[in-house]
């Protein structure tokens, strides 16, 4: 059976008004799956966006210099899908006000698999209802009757459950959206479901008995003050006037958390699924968010025009993403910095030896790529430092690649390619790769995944100057090093003192996963890869 789906801009990320440089497809093109059909660019990279399914391109509604973001329909696929599945939702008596809503079962999936459209059901005489919260994103397991999303009439709140487990291909509304009985909500990659016995279908389709009526537990004599850092106790009261959904009720019900205290940050500051798990994880970590937990202190808000004249420029798309993520990485790791530094006299002669065949290659041979090259030699020799710690914290997890990230300066801020591989690359290899990322950073050119998957990043300022900086760790990275301006010392050898050209490291490390100890070893292991410049060309035959 065909279907029309909606073609919906993914994830962008922070992108937002996302330019269209380019139409890949016309209508009447035939597709694949993940077939790009035109090509967006940002500040940072050029993207195209995917096919959600094979099938035939109906339209295209947008055209080159069109800008869009995240969840934007830029066209209809006409596609081939086993089945359509209506997902009925599970309507539930919410305690806010007056107001009363039927339930109604949710029926029993058909055995399908393959792709199915997930689309709203019957919903009486409302149209246009508002979608105030997604649970699902592209790429979810889901299993049946997990929420997909939640809407809301100007009488009631409803979850729209699961009724096919699967996978999310594509999701085709997003928040503040309206949408009305038969309208697309999702694609799934469906999960063949066995057949349910005839008493199972009898029962499923029996209405479910009314909830019982929640009774106020017994008085407690005494009742323990709670601990500092555990979640307060419920206020029904309150609890039934929070602004939240069925679902995230549930959740805060099963997680101890009182709604009246988490602030919403949905439409109309609805309480969302996020909202609870932040509450609750600002609570156990001790962090700002938590009642009785002191946040962090504002800084001083200046009218600086009060002074003098003043101008005002605006941050960059690049500043105002790499800003935050600096300031979390900051304030989540605890930092420590190792100075030290590397004899470079040898190397320094050597490349310039190699400077001129090089350059009649194309290559421009840079002091990094030597330095990445011995970076490379000390993280095989230090694990620990290209290893993430894991989301819980309680273990470490060591990758068997090596993708190291260096910081490019660009007009538009700080970016950090990253070199793919780069313990299979020799040295020329490294440096033509460098001078290729580097001038696509700065013509803004570089595609999402060159800016993805780094294991270590190195900052080198060399070229500008400096004797020795912090680097903030490139979360969830452990480690990263800074590099400064070499400059020529005289160095004692035991008899004399020799003048050498010595190269400054300042290695930032997470000290959750690499104590000082270690990361002298690391700094002082580098230097000595450093100083011998045959072992890093052996190390290429």
């Amino acid at each position: 059976m065909a279907k029309l789906i909606d073609i919906v801009v993914p994830d962008l990320g922070d992108f937002e008004d996302v330019e269209v440089i380019e139409l890949l497809v016309s209508a009447g093109d035939v597709v694949d799956r993940e077939d790009g059909l035109i090509t967006l660019e940002t500040d940072k990279a050029a993207m195209d966006v995917p096919a959600p399914d094979s099938g035939v391109v109906e339209e295209l509604t947008v055209s080159n210099g069109d800008k869009v973001s995240t969840g934007t329909v830029i066209g209809k696929l006409r596609i081939s899908v086993s089945d359509t599945v209506v997902i009925a939702p599970a309507l539930v008596h919410e305690p806010s006000g007056d107001t009363t809503v039927l339930a109604t079962p949710a029926g029993k999936p058909k055995k399908s698999a393959g792709v199915q459209t997930l689309v709203v059901p019957d919903l009486g005489d409302f149209e246009d209802v508002e979608v105030i919260e997604v649970h699902i994103a592209n790429g979810d397991e889901v299993n049946i009757e997990d929420p997909i999303v939640t809407l809301e009439t100007d009488k009631a709140a409803m979850d729209v459950p699961a009724v096919a487990a699967g996978r999310i291909e594509s999701v085709l509304v997003r928040m503040g959206d309206k949408v009305s009985a038969g309208a697309s909500l999702a694609i799934i990659d469906a999960v063949a479901a066995d057949e349910t016995p005839a008493a199972d279908v009898e029962e499923a389709a029996a209405p479910p008995p009314a909830p019982p009526v929640e009774q106020a537990p017994p008085p407690v004599q005494q009742q323990a003050a709670p601990a500092p850092g555990s979640l307060p106790s419920i206020d029904e009261a309150g609890f039934s006037r929070a602004h939240a959904g069925p679902s995230v009720r549930k959740l805060a019900r099963e997680l101890g958390v009182n709604l009246v205290d988490v602030k919403g940050s949905g439409p109309k500051n609805r309480v969302l699924h996020d909202d609870v798990k932040a509450f609750v994880k600002a609570i156990l970590t001790g962090q700002a968010g938590a009642p009785g937990v002191a946040a962090l202190p504002e800084t001083p808000k200046v009218d600086f025009a009060k002074f003098g004249e003043i101008e005002t420029q605006p941050l960059t798309r690049v500043q105002k993403i790499s800003g935050p993520r600096l300031q979390a990485s900051w304030i989540n790791l605890p930092h420590v910095t190792q100075h030290d530094l590397a004899d470079i006299t040898a190397l320094e002669s050597r490349r310039q030896e190699l400077k001129g065949p090089a350059k009649e290659r194309g290559i421009s041979l840079t002091p990094l790529a030597f330095i990445i090259k011995a970076v490379v030699a000390t993280l095989q020799e230090f694990p620990r430092a290209n290893s993430s710690l894991s989301n819980d914290g309680s273990s470490l997890v060591y990758k068997k690649y090596i993708h190291i990230g260096f910081a490019a300066d660009t007009d538009q801020g700080l970016m950090v390619p990253v070199i793919r591989d780069a313990d299979k690359k020799d040295v020329y290899e490294l440096a033509e790769e460098l001078g290729s990322l580097s001038r696509a950073a700065r013509d803004g050119k570089l595609k999402v995944d060159q800016l993805q998957g780094a294991t270590f990043t190195i900052s080198s300022l060399g070229g500008i100057g400096g004797t020795a900086f912090t680097p903030i760790v490139n979360a969830p990275e452990v480690a990263i090093l800074g590099v400064s301006r070499s400059s020529m010392q005289p160095v004692w050898n035991g008899s004399k003192f020799q003048p050498r050209l010595m190269l400054p490291l300042s290695l930032s490390y997470d000290h959750r996963v690499i104590d000082g100890a270690a990361a002298v070893r690391f700094t002082t292991f580098l230097g000595q890869q450093l100083s011998d410049v045959d072992a890093l060309l052996q190390a290429d035959s």
